[in-house]
């Protein structure tokens, strides 16, 4: 189910009527979940500036006077009232994000040791990637690079809850900050929409992965590939096969773990499905 508010709060200098109107739609207003705010401006406004958790969110123009901004609360975040700013030309408007509490279950898994306490040798390596995926999410395009709905990345249902608090080996490790599909080893892996290759090479966690950069701080992450076929630096459309489904990295079994970014917040990627996307994964490109 798609929640929709609207609220009309404006401060503008010199007009009898409001401004700015700003209305969110979301599945809910839970941790991990994205928010897309519609926003009613001033003609003639060539930008807005909209904050969100302390955050600057980036707004794209949809029309002659409406944007949109993608608000993402992040999966660790705590409940409680959040404003939410818009700043256009000489009008500002506010919106209050009451995040509710959500409650994630904890799922224990048997890896390879090396997976949970890496050894010594390997945590130059770690530390690198740690820098790498940093900078990536750091410096994303500052134009939307993506036009048509979001799509499933595989043709399988989601079978490990986004937000699982894990435990490896006995040990508690972060949260499971995407979703995983349990997909047959070989099976195409599709982009979930257009965007730059960012990142495509083996990581330690995340064994063959492929980051893509649609964009406006949102950024796609496909995990435990079997096989890359793209390569840093290629723009990819929709639908368009990224590698084939495996078992690299820290896994128990061959599987596709996406993971979405909206700035700063890790966000469930069925979330933005259902704002922005379709349910139906896309043949293209077979």
């Amino acid at each position: 189910m798609i929640h929709a508010a609207t609220l009309v709060l404006v401060m503008s200098i010199g007009a009898a009527q409001p401004a700015i109107s700003i209305a969110a739609r979301s599945r809910s207003v839970q941790p991990g979940e994205l928010v897309v705010l519609s926003i009613g401006a001033p003609a003639g406004a060539g930008s807005i500036h909209v904050r969100a958790f302390d955050h600057d969110v980036a707004a794209y123009r949809d029309g002659e006077r409406t944007w949109r901004a993608l608000v993402g609360i992040d999966l660790d975040a705590k409940p409680g009232t959040y404003r939410v700013t818009v700043d256009a030309r000489a009008a500002q408007g506010g919106y209050d994000l009451v995040v509710e509490p959500r409650v994630f279950r904890t799922r224990r898994l048997t890896v390879n040791e090396a997976f949970v306490t890496p050894p010594p040798s390997e945590q130059a390596r770690i530390d690198r990637e740690a820098a790498l995926l940093a900078g990536v999410y750091a410096a994303p395009a500052p134009e939307r690079l993506w036009t048509a709905p979001f799509v499933r990345p595989v043709p399988h249902e989601a079978n490990s809850a986004f937000g699982t608090r894990s435990v490896f080996n006995g040990k508690p490790r972060n949260a499971h900050g995407g979703a995983d599909f349990l997909s047959p080893a070989g099976t195409p892996i599709h982009a979930p929409n257009a965007g730059r290759v960012v990142v495509a090479r083996s990581l330690y966690f995340s064994g063959n992965t492929v980051i893509i950069d649609h964009g406006l701080g949102l950024f796609s992450m496909l995990a435990h590939l079997s096989a890359i076929d793209v390569h840093e630096g290629d723009v990819v459309a929709p639908g368009e096969v990224l590698g084939r489904v495996g078992a690299t990295g820290r896994v128990t079994g061959p599987h596709l773990h996406w993971a979405v970014r909206a700035g700063t917040a890790r966000i469930d990627p069925l979330s933005l499905l259902a704002l922005l996307g379709t349910a139906a994964p896309t043949s293209a490109r077979p």
